[in-house]
């Protein structure tokens, strides 16, 4: 069985990939699109009321900075990000990914992230890395090139395993990072590592974090987190028989094993704060749970 709905994998836009090299296609679409201006912290302009919505400008109003197509909807209307400081707007506030990723509708979850993502990209590769030119954008934001050396370079993406460990008794393990505050509490994750399966890397990870050896790995979902650039891939796995929790102190601070009826009764009671809806950590406790789950460090 596989997770259902995650926050930031609702994606409904088509990217028009064919596009972007197409200057004629991308000027005419920009003339008539809707732009979010993000910033290179991943800030977006929102209206918040019962539930928000993304404050897009036109663009004859929209700031300079990098431009990015972020695709078109069914109705054709084209959307671009652009990544600048963002604008004063009346009637609009600032906000992020982790506040509103969960609360945005299909359409405006799928532009936030793609857009987030851009930002953060483009923010950090602006020099070639062979000669250290300025690079220039080209494909409608998509690839940076160099003019020096004609290097390309595209989006990066950093996989990362994020996994729900479960004993024989169906309980499951949570543990607080070591640079955590009290009381909160997740899932295990870790990034991939070359030369290895994602089989390979939720049992290493879940070895050098707390000193399991598990078995039975299961892939069910994954979304982008694109905080700056990871690629969230979730699993459960099983840690059989009686084994002693040895956890790595400089990565964890604290982990314990929960039932479904425990798990409750410490969210309810604040002796533990889960991750919020926009994770896909949430995702994969709930269906482990099997039903929603009370609070969280996040909406």
């Amino acid at each position: 069985m596989s997770l259902g709905w995650l926050a930031l994998a609702r994606g409904t836009l088509d990217r028009v990939a064919e596009r972007r090299r197409d200057e004629d296609w991308v000027t005419a679409a920009w003339a008539g699109s809707y732009v979010l201006v993000v910033d290179e912290r991943g800030r977006v302009p929102v209206r918040l009321s019962e539930r928000p919505e993304l404050a897009f400008t036109s663009a004859r109003r929209a700031p300079a900075g990098e431009r990015v197509l972020l695709g078109v909807d069914e109705d054709k209307n084209a959307y671009f990000a652009v990544v600048a400081p963002l604008p004063e707007q009346e009637g609009v506030e600032v906000s992020d990914l982790r506040r509103i990723g969960a609360l945005l509708n299909d359409l405006e979850s799928s532009l936030v992230t793609h857009a987030v993502a851009m930002a953060a990209w483009h923010s950090t590769h602006r020099h070639c890395p062979r000669c250290g030119a300025p690079t220039k954008t080209v494909a409608a934001g998509h690839v940076r090139v160099c003019p020096e050396d004609g290097m390309e370079q595209y989006p990066r993406l950093d996989p990362a395993v994020i996994m729900l460990v479960v004993d024989d008794e169906d309980r499951a393990l949570l543990a607080r990072g070591a640079s955590w505050p009290e009381r909160r509490a997740s899932v295990l994750a870790g990034f991939m590592e070359p030369g290895e399966s994602l089989e390979q890397g939720v049992m290493r990870e879940v070895r050098e974090e707390v000193g399991l050896v598990v078995e039975d790995v299961r892939y069910l979902g994954s979304q982008p987190w694109p905080l700056p650039q990871s690629l969230m891939l979730g699993f459960t796995c099983r840690a059989a028989g009686v084994q002693e929790l040895r956890l790595e102190e400089s990565e964890i601070a604290d982990a314990r094993w929960y039932d479904r009826e425990e798990l409750r009764a410490a969210v309810l009671a604040g002796e533990l704060v889960l991750p919020g809806k926009v994770s896909i950590a949430r995702q994969l406790l709930e269906h482990w749970h099997g039903g929603e789950l009370p609070g969280s460090w996040g909406l």
